[in-house]
């Protein structure tokens, strides 16, 4: 990554009683609440949307980011190491002196658990910063062009390569925690077609190359989901018409200077309950995982 706190570009990441729930293993009962374990980076961990979680500050992890929605509305006990930078070394390592590697949160025990992660792995959130345009065209640098040079994408390249080491991780996180469904939340919509430029400084093509991005990074997301037994969880299509050109009030990602409150780029409070409801739409669907390959 080029920043402690990555400018997210894409990012991976939406009620009822237990009892209106799909069954998420044999061993939840009406007595006892499912538990729930969110892990990944700050797409799921919702730096500076209020109020802060005071357990990691290093992390920046929002009480208000989607694993809390998802944790409300199924009455799910929530264990949430989410964390802001976070790669999938982190699942397995420290990230800060104190954070302990998120995959420790994890056990026979858990019922429902999500993972957010890979923007960081491939630096695809930094890229954002290397699109940034304030004049019009020509007078900048397209990244678009700088990445497709040569005819090969370096971005999309970084994202092929890191695929399997993600696979690694969802067999591991199937390890340690046998009794989970496991709902992998795909990165959202973060430029419409051809952009909003001056407002956000991204010229057409690079708004559309840069969307063009998450879009691949989400469908590696899903292609190893599928081969190892997760569940998918879309956040594109929840967020069409709210993406970074839309209204302020009608945003579910930030721009490149926020609004409201949250980190440039990432979700904010309306975007984080959008893909809590689409994650609680996964968990309460019948059937969503498909078998774990043998």
């Amino acid at each position: 990554m080029k920043t402690t706190l990555p400018i997210v570009l894409v990012t991976a990441l939406s009620t009822g009683a237990l009892s209106a729930a799909a069954p998420v293993t044999a061993a939840s009962t009406a007595a006892e609440p499912p538990q729930y374990v969110a892990l990944g980076d700050s797409y799921a961990a919702a730096p500076l949307v209020p109020p802060p979680d005071p357990a990691d500050p290093m992390c920046l992890r929002s009480l208000s980011g989607y694993p809390r929605v998802a944790a409300r509305d199924l009455g799910a006990q929530l264990t949430d190491v989410t964390c802001s930078a976070a790669t999938t070394d982190h699942l397995s390592t420290s990230q800060y002196p104190g954070t302990a590697p998120q995959y420790d949160a994890l056990s026979p025990a858990a019922d429902i658990v999500s993972v957010t992660i890979g923007g960081n792995d491939a630096d695809v959130f930094g890229e954002a910063l290397d699109c940034v345009n304030i004049l019009p065209e020509p007078y900048g640098t397209s990244c678009a062009e700088e990445n497709t040079a040569g005819g090969t994408d370096k971005v999309r390249a970084r994202i092929d390569a890191w695929a399997p080491a993600f696979g690694t991780a969802l067999d591991e996180i199937a390890r340690r925690a046998p009794n989970a469904e496991v709902f992998v939340v795909g990165y959202g919509n973060y430029f419409r077609t051809d952009g909003c430029h001056p407002v956000q400084p991204f010229w057409k093509r690079d708004a559309n190359y840069l969307q063009g991005v998450v879009n691949h990074l989400g469908a590696v997301l899903r292609r190893t989901a599928e081969e190892h037994g997760a569940t998918f969880v879309d956040t594109y299509t929840p967020g069409i018409g709210h993406d970074i050109c839309a209204a302020s009030a009608d945003r579910y990602i930030e721009g490149l200077i926020p609004t409201r409150p949250a980190a440039p780029l990432h979700p904010n409070a309306a975007g984080a309950r959008a893909i809590g409801d689409a994650l609680v739409t996964a968990v309460r669907a019948p059937d969503t995982a498909p078998p774990k390959a043998s």
